[in-house]
């Protein structure tokens, strides 16, 4: 099986009646994060499982949305967004000029 086109994956929230905002939304991510797949053209395997999931929970009536609100959904941190003055998590010390 190969993976979920983008556009196969705006199908099947459609299917689950919301748009690529609103998914991002729902599992604290950015809408950029998502829509950049669509230059890929393909999705990340989780949000296919997700999204796929979402459709066929909605097309049997099942309220994904009361269910997801059950769990906390920690966003996670953009790419880079670590404490200034780190590296992978290392302080990092200032350079120290030698005038010998």
């Amino acid at each position: 099986m190969s993976a979920m086109t983008y556009e196969e994956f705006q199908r099947q929230l459609g299917k689950a009646g919301m748009s690529v905002k609103e998914f991002a939304g729902l599992l604290g991510m950015n809408r950029n994060s998502i829509t950049n797949c669509s230059a890929r053209g393909e999705i990340p395997s989780h949000l296919a499982v997700i999204s796929v999931l979402m459709a066929e929970m909605a097309e049997h009536q099942i309220d994904f949305r009361s269910a997801l609100a059950r769990i906390e959904i920690v966003p996670k941190r953009p790419r880079g967004a670590g404490a200034k003055g780190k590296f992978g998590g290392s302080p990092q010390e200032p350079p120290t000029l030698s005038l010998d």
